[in-house]
């Protein structure tokens, strides 16, 4: 698949995944259904790689990494951002989460001395900036509280976390490990940090016996966890962790959208000139993926990241193959 349409299919997928956690609430804790989630999707993924006899061994400094990445993207951003949605709205935490775009931005700078340029972070100005008119509503009826701030700084970690989280997979790809494999490894790594939260603490193994509970979660796991995440992971490897991390600025956009057939919701003025500047933004980070700016990076880092999406190409050449 070319690296835009993938780019635009986990940008729908995540979109639709905020329906789906909002059937999750109720008598389980967010924290299991986070524990719940990933290792449901470590095993899906486990059971294709050994059906496909995908390689699976790999040193003690890679599982090293795949560790922290699992812990970054599949655990210390999840609950974080579950413990803020107690005392913020939706629209105010994906706001905050939206701020992954700056984040990345910055520890790319500071950690592999990227240079910004200058149309990337004109453009992820312009999508935050347009997610802030999206929910002006909610922003504008926000007021200061001291569980207001924790929430909001829960959120932002939950944002620089997600944001580590795409550094370590961009460093994963270029270390030769296919997507699908970091993918796995890191699910189970985070999926079992969480289950070990739950053990530890008060919390208890709970079930919701709704089939709304079930149903939700399934979809969260084939295609918010599986084919989500080998989306993303596939675009910090051919695009970079800084338009990969665009994403999360995008996809809340869809599902305001699949909010005002579901759920009734009304636009605003501020909302549709928002969405403007989101698709504009995202229109700037994506002007250069395929050109000149993507051929040079690959070039300067003399590591063609793409090998390590197509290793194993018979098993990851599509989404569809890996839900089967």
């Amino acid at each position: 698949m070319a690296s835009v349409a993938i780019f635009f299919m986990t940008v729908l997928i995540w979109g639709s995944t905020w329906i789906a956690i909002k059937y999750q609430s109720g008598p389980v804790a967010p924290e299991v259904s986070v524990a719940y989630r990933f290792l449901g999707a470590a095993l899906v993924l486990f059971l294709w790689c050994g059906l496909r006899q995908l390689r699976l061994r790999f040193c003690l400094r890679d599982h090293l990494f795949l560790a922290l990445q699992g812990l970054c993207l599949f655990c210390l951003n999840y609950i974080p951002l579950y413990w803020a949605s107690k005392w913020l709205t939706s629209g105010l935490v994906a706001v905050a989460f939206s701020t992954v775009v700056i984040f990345s931005l910055l520890l790319s700078r500071l950690v592999h001395r990227n240079p910004i340029e200058p149309r990337v972070g004109l453009g992820a100005c312009c999508g935050v900036g347009g997610l802030g008119l999206i929910f002006w509503p909610e922003l504008n009826g926000l007021v200061l509280s001291d569980l207001t701030l924790i929430a909001i700084g829960l959120a932002l970690l939950g944002a620089f976390m997600g944001s580590s989280g795409t550094l370590v997979g961009s460093r994963n790809s270029k270390a030769g490990i296919p997507v699908v494999q970091a993918s796995a490894f890191g699910m189970l790594y985070g999926g079992l940090a969480t289950a070990a939260y739950v053990t530890l603490s008060p919390l208890e193994w709970t079930w919701d016996p709704a089939p709304s509970y079930s149903a939700s979660l399934a979809y969260l796991i084939y295609f918010g966890s599986v084919i989500g995440f080998w989306g993303f992971l596939t675009v910090v490897a051919r695009m970079g962790p800084e338009r990969a991390s665009y994403i999360p600025v995008l996809f809340p956009v869809v599902a305001l959208a699949i909010s005002t057939l579901v759920e009734g919701y009304v636009w605003s003025f501020e909302a549709a000139i928002g969405l403007a500047l989101v698709l504009s933004g995202n229109f700037m980070v994506l002007m250069k993926s395929g050109g000149s700016g993507q051929k040079s990076s690959s070039a300067k880092d003399k590591v063609d990241p793409a090998p390590a999406v197509t290793d194993s190409a018979k098993a990851e050449a599509s989404p569809s193959r890996l839900s089967a």
